[in-house]
Order: C-alpha cells, then sequence, then structure tokens
C-alpha cells in the first residue's frame, strides 16, 4: 500500500487509499462494499431492505410520540407525569414489538426459507 502524504483524513486520500489497496494484483480492492454506496441514502435503503422492521419500529415511535403530544392538550385531569409514562410505555412497547417481530423473521429467513444447502 501507498503512504498518503498530507491530511489523512481527507475524503480525497481515503479514496486514493481504497483504490490502491488490494488483496495482491488482479483482485478488487479490499474495501469494494463501501465503494460502491458512496451516498447515505444509498447505505440506509440497504439497511432498510436487509432489516424492514427497523423503520416500522422508528415509524411506529414517531407516531407514538407524537398522538401523546396531540393528547397533551386534551388530556382532562389526568396529571402530566402519569400521561409522560403512559406515553413513554405505549412507545417503548411499540418499539420492543418491533423488534421481537424483525427478529422472528430474520430467525425465520435463516432457518426456514435458506436451509437447502
Amino acid at each position: 500500500m501507498e503512504v498518503l502524504k498530507g491530511n489523512a483524513g481527507s475524503d480525497q486520500n481515503f479514496q486514493q487509499l481504497l483504490a490502491t489497496s488490494t488483496m495482491s494484483s488482479g483482485q478488487e480492492p479490499i474495501f469494494s462494499e463501501y465503494e460502491s454506496d458512496t451516498s447515505q441514502t444509498s447505505k440506509l435503503l440497504r439497511k432498510f431492505k436487509e432489516t424492514p422492521f427497523v423503520p416500522l419500529g422508528m415509524a411506529g415511535f414517531a407516531t407514538v410520540v407524537g398522538y401523546g403530544l396531540y393528547r397533551l392538550k386534551h388530556r382532562g385531569d389526568m396529571k402530566m407525569s402519569l400521561h409522560l409514562i403512559h406515553m413513554r410505555v405505549a412507545a417503548q412497547g411499540f418499539v420492543v414489538g418491533a423488534i421481537t417481530c424483525g427478529v422472528l423473521y430474520s430467525m425465520f429467513q435463516e432457518y426456514m426459507v435458506k436451509p437447502k444447502e
């Protein structure tokens, strides 16, 4: 590998390092997966495809928090601390449910769909 001079943290030097780093001559670069995904949105979309319940959990959490903030005005004579505790429990419950569904989905994909080897 080639030693880079100057600002080692710059993006140009990093790209040059990626271009010159190979396992041996004639093979693809070691960091090829990082070269192909250059934008943050493509990385985010790839992660969402790999784990589809993560965005569902995030959206559910945001929905519960938004609904809880909306209901904050119309809570009647309920204490604010009690309302916030209920909102927190509902949001955490949604996220834990989404994580559980994601784990079950990945186990299903790994053990039921894939075992034909």
